[in-house]
């Protein structure tokens, strides 16, 4: 594994504009994700806000790793059975579906990377309990960062939270180091042992999103190269913050009005790592 890199000052306030700007994304695209809207049209309008209102840089579009051909949109609209990467496009949204969208802008160098689940209409118990255990195996990992602990640390309180569920753990896909580079080390897995992997140090800033299915783990990739299915066709969930790690734990850089409250078991032991979300 490469190193990873160390923020500075002038990197985490960078990071804390990029982070607040692809929350408020999510918060101006909510009232748009209802029945009979796109996910194209929903990739438009943010499109158009990140570029015209933000002054931002949608940082999916165009983005191209080795080997993949280049994402052709500005979002992610990953809807029931799709895992991630989802490509918007003339799918219509319909009563009852459960849909990730995912946000990553850059502004002034810097990425912002956060991802919601959104239901349209009412969802049904299976989905809104898998979105809710989803939610909250995101939380519980990042309420073990902090100096000293362990990446291990984050994937077993994940794994063991949605496993107890009955769901599953997404083993391809998983968090990542982010700053000036969309992606960079370390790799944040949300399955592990605790006390295993990279030690966490002040100034380090990653995601933490776990992929939670239904059913089975296991995975299969689309013909346009990049959408992620369950291979079960079991419904999958995702929710992702951008966090740094402090002197003292914890810090969500993806923060914004209108973003869901924290479970009660962050504000209960983390109040101080969350006062930006009061």
């Amino acid at each position: 594994m490469g190193s990873i890199s160390i923020k500075t000052a002038e990197d985490i306030e960078g990071m804390r504009i990029a982070g607040k700007l692809a929350a408020e994304v999510l918060d101006f695209i909510a009232p748009h994700v209802v029945a009979g809207i796109s996910t194209g049209e929903l990739d438009k309008l943010c499109h158009d806000y990140m570029v015209d209102v933000q002054q931002c840089i949608p940082a999916p579009l165009n983005y191209c790793p080795p080997g993949y051909t280049p994402y052709p949109k500005s979002i992610c609209t990953s809807i029931n059975d799709v895992v991630c990467h989802g490509i918007p496009g003339d799918k219509v949204l319909k009563n009852g579906d459960a849909v990730n969208l995912d946000i990553t802008v850059i502004k002034n160098g810097y990425h912002g990377d956060t991802s919601r689940m959104f239901y349209v209409g009412e969802p049904s118990i299976l989905a809104k309990r898998l979105g809710d255990i989803t939610y909250d195996c995101m939380w519980l990992g990042i309420s073990k960062i902090r100096p000293g602990a362990h990446l291990g640390d984050i994937g077993h309180v994940i794994q063991q939270h949605a496993e107890a569920a009955g769901f599953s753990v997404v083993r391809e896909f998983c968090g990542h180091g982010i700053g000036k580079v969309f992606h960079e080390e370390p790799q944040v897995l949300h399955y592990g042992r605790p006390g295993t992997l990279a030690e966490l140090r002040a100034g380090m800033i990653f995601t933490v999103e776990p992929m939670i299915n239904a059913g089975r783990r296991e995975i299969r990739e689309m013909g346009d190269g990049w959408t992620i299915k369950t291979r079960d066709r079991s419904l999958s969930a995702q929710w992702e913050h951008t966090v740094l790690v402090t002197e003292t734990g914890f810090e969500v850089l993806t923060i914004s009005p209108e973003m869901p409250a924290p479970p009660s078991f962050i504000k209960e032991h983390h109040a101080g790592s969350i006062a930006a979300l009061a």
